[in-house]
């Protein structure tokens, strides 16, 4: 059996670990210690509470695939898919945090400058700085059409204004990559939380990935310096944006396949014990349909988010409609095991003390987030049209 951790005595005096490596199975033993026991605790809260953000940031899990030399361990697409579906099987709200995480940290090593590289990889990479992603706005959602956020020149640099909300992990980041409209284009800018002018209201008791600490992120006169810009002037919408939010959607992709096996897993356990008129549930014709049902689902989204981080170590442009694919696909298995599973537990299902509540709450977010299910089927349809959907 592979072991997750590798610590040193000094370390080991300090309550610390170090993932050894970023195999399934030593991912998925991170997950079971220090994320599955206490998800439910989490999603009650609303928060993750800063000793688990920690444990990520010294297991390295917050951005493997940026290289070693900022930090990083150079992690391909696929083996990073593999993480986020093992942390996406314990709390979807903690995924979440590693999602956003990941689009800015990818963007910056990406679209950055040799100075913003330099002075922000690090940061991300280790964890002292925990990346959002600011798109969405009041009334406009994430159509990036829509975007009233301004960013204006300013004495040689930008006076940024404007409201971005839904910004998951917006309550704890310390970097925010905000999209806002210029004189020319939409640019994407790196604004720094404790930047005069940025302020951060709390959104709670949503429906689902109640932890991933959402905030509305209000900028107020904020002022930049030249070098806050990501990318050359002029190509962000067609280039950065469109960049990130596939990895995000990537990312979703891969929590929806950890959600599905947990799903599956919780309801194989439940089944072979609960017995109904002396019969073990597993044993019922209509259970065993539901069971493997999952078991399809789950490797079918598995292999198609593995096909789509494939395309994307190959520098292949179809990854962008291999991965619309696979979160469309995912996140629908998702929410609809998730709601038999639900009903396989039957009124325990229902209550706030079995996962698979959250799971089911957490499953109906995934269908919405990074692109909504109505705009993936739009996109996969249009490309079809254009013989490029296969």
């Amino acid at each position: 059996m592979s072991t997750a951790y590798e610590v040193t005595s000094e370390e080991e005096a300090a309550g610390r670990s170090h993932l050894r490596s970023f195999d399934r199975g030593a991912v998925r033993e991170f997950v079971d210690r220090h994320i599955v026991p206490f998800a439910d605790m989490y999603d009650r809260l609303g928060r993750i509470p800063d000793e688990l953000l920690d444990r990520i940031a010294e297991a390295g899990l917050w951005a493997p695939f940026l290289s070693a030399e900022v930090g990083g361990a150079g992690l391909d697409m696929v083996t990073l898919g593999r993480v986020h579906e093992e942390v996406g099987r314990g709390c979807s709200s903690v995924r979440s945090l590693l999602t956003v995480h990941t689009m800015l940290a990818w963007a910056v090593q990406r679209w950055g400058s040799p100075a913003q590289r330099e002075r922000w990889l690090p940061e991300v990479a280790a964890g002292r700085t925990l990346g959002a992603f600011c798109l969405s706005e009041p009334g406009a959602g994430s159509d990036a059409a829509g975007i009233v956020t301004t960013a204006v020149d300013h004495r040689g640099g930008w006076r940024l204004n404007g409201t971005k909300t839904w910004v998951t992990g917006g309550q704890r980041a310390e970097l925010f990559l905000v999209f806002a409209r210029t004189a020319t284009s939409i640019g994407a800018f790196l604004v720094p939380r404790s930047t005069s002018g940025v302020s951060v209201q709390p959104i709670d008791d949503m429906l689902g990935t109640r932890a991933s600490m959402l905030a509305e992120i209000t900028f107020r006169d904020v002022l930049l310096d030249a070098d806050a810009l990501l990318g050359p002037s002029g190509f962000t919408a067609g280039m950065v944006l469109t960049g990130t939010l596939d990895l995000g959607r990537y990312s979703v992709a891969a929590g929806s396949v950890g959600i599905i096996q947990a799903c599956l897993d919780a309801c194989a356990a439940y089944t072979a014990t609960r017995t109904v008129g002396g019969t073990q549930l597993r044993h019922l014709p209509l259970i065993q349909a539901k069971i493997s049902d999952m078991v399809t689902d789950v490797r079918a989204a598995r292999m198609l988010v593995e096909e789509a981080g494939r395309l994307k170590d190959a520098g292949d442009a179809d990854t962008i409609m291999a991965t619309w694919v696979a979160k469309y696909f995912a996140s629908t298995a998702a929410a609809r095991h998730a709601g038999e599973a639900v009903q396989v537990h039957g009124a325990g299902g229902c209550s706030p003390r079995h996962p698979v509540a959250r799971l089911y709450r957490d499953s109906k977010v995934m269908e919405i987030i990074e692109g909504s299910n109505e705009i993936q089927r739009l996109t996969i349809a249009a490309a079809a049209y254009q013989g490029r959907a296969a």
